[in-house]
């Protein structure tokens, strides 16, 4: 009589191991994501260094194909020339843009000195004439002088509205108040300072923070890769490098090609600042650089100092500078986004707005930064997804193979 086999020395189905490998996984990603959502607060610098070694991956793939006394360069020689090269420009560009803001500055202190010195009573009324000749022009009977604002009173005690508002007075209460608040947040101004002091230091050891491990994700990018290919099972190997495939194409269009379209957008505003006789130029060009990693909303956010400052100077040049900015972002938007960025990192405006404002939502600025290249991952997951989801397409049979086929046994 035959004994029972024991439950467990049954050898578990190949359905079973796979099922196994499976749950496993999952949950291996399940927690890297819940330790992503953990410590979410401490993820931004992370991203930005992944981010780092993202964009000069292309660069340090180029310099590692060198040769040096018949030695391949190595990764870690090519990061530190790129790095070296990058704090050159930084070096050159605060050295080109400290001298300009000191002047910038000094020049509107001595302005604005020179302007308070003038505001003397005959000024002031020769101020308010020109403002009521003005505004009467254009059908708006305002009393701003002493000989207006007699009038005023006048028509007042008859019964007849009048609209009066005495401009000297209200300067010199402006000027008075503005003394006294200073003097009031004087001691404010030492806190004040040392935040500013402190949050520059914080800044910039953040910076070499995110470089340091921007710099350790590139030397060991491959075997990052290789390591979290070990995280797939081996029959979805296939559909995870075409998913990457499709990421890496749609990433790169974002960007690489958003970092690109920066830079000339910001060379050419520089130019356009530099035709029109804007002040502060090259400030403001460097704002508009920076804001225009920001899509949509930074194009905005750096036009409209522009343009208030070149309406100082003029409504015709504020005009013309606006015009200049829209040509260069019509530029961006029909020619240099297709040819640099491509129809596979095109992302609709909608889902761009809607990023923007997620990302600043939950993590602020730098939030809205990464939104984008963010959305874009997203995006390419799922049309991966739904593209997969699809039935196969019926191949038709031409009629000559179908009559050439030998018949069935």
């Amino acid at each position: 009589m035959s004994q029972p086999q024991d439950v467990s020395s049954i050898s578990r189905t190949p359905s079973d191991e796979r099922r196994k490998r499976l749950l496993i996984l999952g949950a291996l990603w399940l927690s890297i994501a819940l330790a992503l959502v953990a410590f979410r607060s401490v993820v931004m610098p992370f991203a930005g260094a992944a981010l780092i070694a993202y964009l000069v991956q292309p660069l340090v793939a180029r310099i590692t194909r060198w040769k040096v006394a018949g030695r391949l360069v190595p990764r870690w020689v090519a990061i530190l020339l790129i790095y070296a090269g990058f704090f050159v420009a930084v070096y050159l560009f605060f050295v080109a843009l400290v001298p300009q803001l000191y002047r910038e500055l000094a020049r509107v202190s001595r302005d604005a000195m020179a302007f308070a010195n003038s505001l003397t009573p005959e000024h002031v009324q020769e101020l308010a004439q020109k403002g009521e000749s003005w505004l009467s022009d254009r059908g708006i009977p305002v009393a701003l002088s002493n000989r207006a604002l007699e009038g005023a009173d006048e028509a007042a005690h008859a019964g007849q509205f009048s609209l009066a508002l005495d401009l000297e007075q209200l300067l010199g209460d402006t000027v008075k108040r503005a003394s006294s608040l200073a003097r009031e947040n004087l001691g404010d101004i030492v806190n004040v300072s040392r935040s500013i002091v402190a949050g520059v230091a914080a800044g910039v050891f953040m910076l070499f923070f995110v470089l340091m491990v921007g710099a350790f994700f590139s030397i060991d990018a491959q075997a990052i890769r290789r390591y979290f290919g070990t995280l797939i099972p081996p029959e979805y190997l296939h559909d995870a490098r075409q998913l990457v495939q499709r990421i890496d194409r749609s990433l790169s269009g974002v960007v690489r090609g958003q970092v690109t379209i920066c830079m000339v957008n910001g060379a050419l505003t520089f130019v356009g600042l530099l035709l029109f006789g804007v002040k502060f130029a090259f400030l403001l060009a460097t704002i508009a650089t920076l804001l225009s990693l920001i899509p949509i909303f930074g194009t905005i956010l750096s036009s409209v100092p522009i343009v208030l400052i070149a309406l100082a100077d003029g409504f015709q040049k504020a005009l013309a500078i606006l015009l200049w900015i829209v040509g260069i972002h019509a530029l961006e938007a029909y020619f240099l986004n297709p040819k640099i960025m491509g129809q596979a990192a095109h992302l609709h405006p909608v889902i761009v707005a809607f990023s923007l404002i997620a990302g600043e939502r939950l993590f602020g600025l730098m939030g809205a930064l990464f939104a984008v290249p963010v959305a874009s991952i997203l995006v390419a997951c799922f049309d991966y997804a739904r593209i997969k989801a699809q039935p196969a397409p019926v191949v038709a049979v031409p009629v000559e193979a179908e009559a050439a086929r030998p018949p069935a046994a």
